[in-house]
């Protein structure tokens, strides 16, 4: 369920917005345009979110400015804090994508930012399903987060952080359950969505899952 990265989330906690900023070379072009990536989800979202992985809050604060009602999910007590030290309304709650509590309004959107790849495929489609029946038929989820054309797009990534000496990008991106557009494709659609997937940089890509009456 994504917990097994757990000690990942509370180690990084305190550089995480040094890194999304473009602070670490490594992982540079993975956070490029990142605040065009949070704005476009807020865009797209409507007015009762419920985000999942809310790491230190930034997603979360450009939603809450948006005069969005929001419920954050985040296992990772250091990643809350962290964004708590940022003087934002404490709208955070111990889950994750399998296990949470039940936010106290009825969500048109569900949201999340970097973080879907710590679920395996499998955890994916139970994700996905569970959604599927916490939305109505105007609801919808909108991810961003790294995926790939196909597995062959996958390893040229692999090989080319290797090659400029990125080894810690390259250990992620092969331990890590980053999914191929088609698979993710495959799954929303399954449980009755209807997707769009938009490129926003050499990684991330944003999919716009809409509910199917």
């Amino acid at each position: 369920m994504g917990r097994e990265f757990l000690s990942l989330f509370d180690h990084w906690a305190e550089s995480y917005d040094d890194t999304v900023s473009g602070h670490d070379e490594q992982y540079e072009a993975v956070f490029r345009h990142y605040p065009e990536i949070l704005k476009a989800i807020v865009e797209r979202s409507g007015e009762s979110v419920l985000e999942f992985g809310s790491g230190t809050g930034n997603l979360t604060a450009s939603l809450l400015a948006a005069g969005k009602q929001v419920f954050g999910v985040e296992p990772s007590d250091a990643m809350k804090n962290a964004a708590l030290q940022k003087g934002m309304p404490n709208v955070f709650h111990e889950g994750d994508f399998l296990s949470f509590p039940a936010p106290p309004f009825e969500p048109d959107t569900i949201v999340s930012s970097y973080a879907f790849h710590h679920l395996t495929d499998e955890e994916k489609k139970q994700a996905i399903r569970t959604y599927s029946n916490i939305l109505h038929s105007d609801g919808k989820i909108v991810f961003a987060d790294t995926m790939f054309q196909n597995q062959a797009a996958h390893q040229d990534e692999i090989d080319k952080a290797k090659a400029a000496g990125f080894y810690q990008l390259a250990e992620d991106l092969e331990t890590e359950y980053y999914p191929s557009i088609d698979v993710l494709k495959q799954i929303f659609e399954e449980a009755g969505f209807s997707t769009s997937f938009d490129q926003m940089n050499d990684f991330v890509w944003i999919v716009e899952a809409k509910k199917r009456e």
